[in-house]
């Protein structure tokens, strides 16, 4: 039976990440294990490959065999061209300088297009950061607005009360002197005294 190069699960439930490991295919997906090569951490965006490029080159030149999301795990690290090339230098289609030339220019445009990627990613986050503020801004305004003018609607209904209240007072203070008046023109029609 063939030597596979496959994932191991790590993690807890829905937060699952993986070492790269090298494992006989008839051992279970979660068990016994020649050798680790590395971990892959998909709940990161973009995912997390921290790989022993070395060993896997290693066994992929002994016969290793990788499972198909191992295969583009390798892929994306350059294991895969790397194999390829060396490859190429045996059957003698050109020698190692060039496919180290080759593989040092696939590596370099591979990290410009990561680099490029996390900026990108970097700043569709900033915007998302600045939309949602923007939000809660238009949000609390609107909500400031309303409050104030509830606000205003209770002041004015609180004036209206005191206004309502100081004509009550007002009315029987009025009401008494205008008695007051009445009986003092009243005594003065009597008292024949005053009129004289």
């Amino acid at each position: 039976m063939p030597v596979k190069i496959r994932l191991q699960r790590q993690g807890r439930k829905k937060k699952p990440f993986y070492h790269v490991v090298i494992a006989d295919s008839r051992a279970p997906r979660d068990g016994k294990y020649i050798e680790r090569l590395g971990i892959y951490n998909p709940n990161t965006n973009p995912a997390t490959i921290e790989l022993n490029f070395d060993r896997a080159l290693s066994w992929l030149q002994k016969g290793a065999q990788p499972t198909d999301t191992c295969r583009a795990i390798l892929s994306y690290n350059g294991v895969l061209y790397k194999n390829h090339l060396l490859n190429g230098v045996k059957k003698g289609a050109f020698d190692e300088a060039t496919a180290e030339v080759k593989f040092n220019e696939w590596k370099t445009q591979k990290e410009a297009k990561i680099s490029n990627q996390k900026e990108e990613l970097a700043t569709k986050e900033q915007e998302q950061i600045k939309k949602r503020l923007e939000a809660e801004i238009k949000i609390n305004e609107e909500r400031a607005q309303e409050l104030a003018k509830r606000n205003s609607e209770l002041a004015a209904e609180v004036e209206a009360k005191v206004k309502e209240e100081e004509e009550a007072k007002a009315e029987p203070v009025a009401e008494s002197e205008t008695k007051v008046e009445a009986e003092a023109v009243e005594e003065k029609k009597e008292d024949p005294k005053t009129e004289a």
